[in-house]
């Protein structure tokens, strides 16, 4: 439902391969801090990624981070399924439950929040990941909370690079793509070479990452910061009004399905 818009010139903005010196995939996870603060006396530290796509094992880290005594960072997780059992009218419920456990979770001090569909199940159906990840970017946005937290999401769903980036251009700091990892390697026995677990990952993460890249240079945008959270995309196919609650600002220019239509997609691809 979402194309990626591209600068309407003739030459590319940026070449990806060439001009790499000027571009980076750093991303930070954590409370922004105040961009006016000309003392520079904002002590609110932030996890610095090399880039965005994170392993299982660099996704339990961020999760456990709390527990190590005397930082400054704390981790909620916040599982983005809901029983089968309820059927498709549920989802809005659940989209709804789940910003306002966001919205909690921020004001309890966490701040940095994972989204989870790991709990996914025969019994338990999972929200859209993008759809989740932009309905509480949103919903802190409106609440004014949005600089106090960082988002990572861990998700079953992104394995392609247009998933990355869209799940990137709706507020998503880091991703774990954990299916798509457990997917290759239990493929391992069908590829030619001998290669570890951790080579495949490697591998994949850097395809990904080279994609990334290549869709920011097409928009002219040479950081993945500068790319997070900034919608680049149209809708098509969607409802005004379900782009409006849940995708606010992105521009729809074709009317199509809402959350109903939604729900039942989701229910019928999880059947």
């Amino acid at each position: 439902y979402f194309k990626q818009l591209f600068a309407q010139v003739t030459n590319p903005p940026i070449d990806p391969i060439r001009e790499e010196l000027v571009m980076s995939l750093v991303s930070f996870i954590g409370p922004r801090p105040n961009l006016l603060d000309l003392e520079g006396s904002s002590t609110l530290k932030r996890l610095e990624v090399r880039q965005p796509i994170i392993t299982n094992a660099g996704l339990e880290k961020i999760r456990a981070i709390g527990d190590i005594a005397d930082n400054q960072f704390r981790t909620q997780t916040l599982d983005i399924t809901y029983s089968a059992d309820h059927g498709e009218a549920h989802m809005e419920q659940a989209i709804d439950d789940l910003c306002a456990r966001a919205e909690e979770s921020v004001g309890q001090g966490y701040n940095i929040i994972i989204l989870s569909d790991r709990l996914v199940a025969a019994d338990r159906v999972a929200i859209p990941s993008l759809l989740a990840t932009s309905a509480v970017h949103h919903h802190l946005i409106r609440k004014g909370l949005r600089t106090s937290v960082g988002l990572v999401v861990e998700t079953g769903e992104a394995r392609e690079v247009h998933h990355f980036c869209t799940l990137a251009g709706y507020g998503a700091e880091a991703i774990n793509p954990w299916l798509a990892f457990e997917t290759l390697a239990d493929l391992r026995e069908k590829f030619d070479e001998e290669l570890s677990d951790e080579q495949i990952m490697r591998r994949y993460i850097k395809a990904i990452d080279k994609g990334i890249l290549k869709v920011m240079s097409k928009m002219g945008i040479s950081t993945y910061q500068s790319y997070c959270g900034a919608q680049i995309f149209d809708a098509v196919g969607l409802q005004s009004s379900f782009v409006e609650k849940y995708f606010t600002g992105t521009h729809t220019a074709v009317e199509g399905v809402g959350l109903a239509e939604i729900a039942r997609e989701t229910h019928q691809r999880h059947a």
